[in-house]
């Protein structure tokens, strides 16, 4: 595989950021004037007694103009909070807190030679108690960068393994593949939360509104109001699969990249592929239940690996397979 820089690879993803901020919004204004258009289509009698339903585009663009300053604003102040509050969503979704230096010198000690190596300041350390082996690194600055592992891989690996894994986050974190992955995350988590609702309110439609109608009017009502959620549904499941897209535009080489900056840094690349093939074994987090976090870890735990969503999102992967990560650092 062709080499990148740390300075090719920082600007490739900020431009891969960019695209994101800006082909996410465009996602959810299509959407939103495409549920516009069905929601103000209108009857028109064809000259032979009966009716369709016509476009019009004059009702929907004053629809859409009147409702894209909530869309954007709602969007908006969503991102915003998300964006700044990264650090405790991932740590409320992975249970993770701060690892004091008294608690375990060695990983403090592995974490400042690394980052004086490769002349990079010092991460925040988190840890998770969980005896199965992962680790990721977060964050969006320097302020909030942040590597966390678990009790199991800080037990079950030895100083050398322990290091390039290390090594494998702050690379991540040099290249800036934790603020790319923040976005993604953000950015999905908005088009499965509207998603949600959407079946959400055809649910509670059918439970509370399901009952006997007093005319047939009203049983036209309800069952356009059911139309226009099933619509909605449609529409929002298209728009989570695009986010999917938008997420695959994250280059499955960020991994062989990051693995090679372990590598590097901690002088023994078949110590990190030894350290896979742990990993691999028994990848940890299983209380874990959110897959957005879940491409952040070195390894994806096995709670996803049997679900049809994630079957998706394999083919949709920013991670490529751990063998054959391996097999490129038994290359070194």
């Amino acid at each position: 595989m062709q080499y990148v820089g740390i300075h090719t690879q920082q600007v490739q993803n900020n431009m891969k950021s960019l695209l994101l901020l800006i082909l996410f919004p465009c996602i959810i204004l299509g959407i939103v004037y495409a549920f516009l258009a069905f929601v103000n289509m209108q009857e028109v009698y064809d000259g032979y007694g009966g009716t369709s339903l016509a476009f019009d585009a004059m009702k929907t663009n004053e629809a859409f103009v009147m409702t894209l300053p909530w869309v954007v604003g709602i969007v908006g102040i969503w991102f915003m909070i998300s964006y700044f509050s990264n650090a405790s969503m991932v740590r409320q979704a992975t249970g993770a807190r701060p690892l004091e230096r008294r608690e375990n010198p060695r990983v403090y000690n592995i974490v400042e030679n690394l980052t004086m190596t490769c002349g990079m300041p010092m991460p925040k350390i988190n840890v998770i108690d969980d005896p199965q082996l992962n680790a990721f690194a977060s964050g969006i600055d320097e302020k909030s960068y942040t590597v966390t592992v678990t009790t199991g891989i800080c037990d079950r690996l030895d100083d050398d393994e322990l290091a390039g894994v290390i090594g494998h986050e702050l690379t991540h974190i040099r290249n800036r593949d934790t603020r790319l992955l923040i976005v993604s995350i953000i950015f999905v988590g908005i088009m499965s939360t509207a998603l949600s609702l959407a079946v959400r309110m055809l649910w509670n439609t059918f439970i509370y509104g399901g009952g006997n109608r007093r005319s047939n009017r009203d049983g036209k009502q309800g069952g356009g109001v059911i139309a226009v959620i099933l619509v909605a549904i449609a529409l929002a499941a298209v728009g989570y699969f695009f986010t999917l897209l938008t997420r695959f535009a994250i280059s499955r080489k960020r991994e062989y990249m990051a693995d090679a900056g372990g590598a590097e840094l901690c002088g023994n690349p078949l110590a990190l592929a030894s350290a896979l093939r742990k990993i691999s074994g028994d990848p940890g987090l299983g209380g874990v239940d959110r897959e957005d976090v879940a491409q952040l870890f070195i390894v994806k735990p096995v709670a996803f690996k049997s679900e049809f969503t994630n079957m998706m999102s394999r083919l949709f992967s920013t991670h490529p397979s751990t063998e054959s990560r391996i097999r490129y650092l038994e290359q070194f």
